[in-house]
């Protein structure tokens, strides 16, 4: 949907004359960042996308990774309290929340999921238990299960 000419004017003079960020002139105008980088750089301006910011635990990463590959079940609290050792500053929380990605996960095994429909499959066993006495006769003590695959 293209942007009327006042519109235009109105984010090159929010962004120039008075200095607002990309983001909240694209919220007052109810329009995409995207758009408002758009605009102008058909204006000739040139807008670069935000960088991102260097974390606290991009120094300790390597730390973090080749631990992980020597102790792979090693748990973060104890990562954290060695990192702690080693000059990190952040907190707890946030140190879980950033390693979360940089854990190595398990393999996966192989298996196979057998799906069936209703009244496709069912399991059935037959079991003899000895034999139970009632009044004064002996009788066979048995169990039948049946377990239907689909209703488990």
């Amino acid at each position: 949907m293209p942007v009327s000419l006042e519109v235009e004017a109105r984010v090159r003079r929010l962004f120039h004359a008075e200095k607002w960020k990309i983001g909240t002139i694209a919220r007052e105008l109810s329009l995409h960042p995207d758009v408002i980088r758009r605009i102008l750089a058909g204006a000739g301006t040139v807008v670069e996308h935000p960088r991102c910011r260097l974390q606290a635990i991009d120094a300790y990463r390597s730390f973090i990774t080749e631990t992980w590959k020597r102790h792979p079940t090693l748990t973060a609290s104890r990562l954290y309290r060695m990192c702690k050792e080693r000059g990190y500053t952040g907190g707890p929380d946030h140190f879980r929340h950033q390693v979360r990605s940089l854990r190595p996960r398990p393999r996966s095994e192989a298996f196979l999921r057998l799906r069936s429909f209703p009244a496709e499959q069912a399991q059935v066993d037959w079991g003899h238990f000895g034999k139970v006495t009632i009044g004064r006769a002996t009788r066979p003590l048995m169990a039948f299960v049946m377990v239907l695959s689909w209703s488990r």
